[in-house]
């Protein structure tokens, strides 16, 4: 509310107008390689819906919502995705979150308690498998083929991979629990016939497979 609307535009718009085939179009205008754009795409995606949530996550046990209505994304001047914006910023979080007050109900200072840490992976997996099937349909049909839905989530896996490793380097925070709910989100995925699942990658200390 605070900003500019300009180059904002909400994810929906990515179905219902022409915005994801304009998007395509400009960068294969620049490339005769259209699996190179359709992954590019499919990356910027994957970030877009699930890569920014799981650093949160991992390191806070919180996350927001991620439904295809609640997202808005900002994009540069050569319309390339940049920023992602919520409308709604309330936070899931668990229960033992230092937020929470004695008898203060379900939600204190825009945070609801889920039961547990498996509720609230599988509340990321489902809230971004949501809205990250209909996008990679759309892509399907915007880039004629030139990638296969199956390959689009094995890139969500690897953005899944790649936060969950990442953060306890960056933040010197838990490897385990890092690692714990990343495999969590992943699991859940491929329980709703989300393809994630791929070969171990390189990663410093333990793996975690995608």
């Amino acid at each position: 509310r605070d900003l500019s609307r300009r180059r904002w535009w909400p994810l929906t718009d990515a179905l219902a107008t022409d915005r994801l085939q304009d998007m395509f179009d400009a960068a294969a205008a620049e490339t005769d390689n259209t699996v190179a754009v359709a992954h590019q795409l499919a990356a910027t995606l994957a970030h877009v819906v699930i890569g920014r949530v799981v650093p949160l996550l991992a390191l806070e046990g919180r996350a927001w919502d991620t439904g295809l209505e609640n997202l808005w994304v900002h994009v540069d001047s050569e319309g390339a995705i940049d920023w992602v914006g919520v409308v709604d910023p309330t936070l899931r979080a668990l229960p033992d979150d230092a937020h929470f007050r004695e008898g203060a109900g379900a939600a204190v200072d825009r945070i609801v308690a889920l039961p547990n840490e498996a509720a609230l992976t599988t509340w990321v997996a489902h809230r971004s498998h949501r809205t990250l099937e209909p996008l990679f349909a759309r892509l399907v049909e915007v880039s004629d083929g030139a990638m296969s839905t199956a390959a689009m989530w094995h890139v969500v896996g690897t953005a899944v991979v790649s936060a969950a490793t990442q953060v306890p380097l960056l933040a010197g925070s838990s490897e385990l629990t890092s690692m714990r709910r990343g495999q969590a989100v992943l699991d859940a995925l491929v329980g709703f016939g989300a393809p994630v699942r791929g070969g171990r990658r390189a990663c410093v200390g333990k793996a975690l497979l995608n």
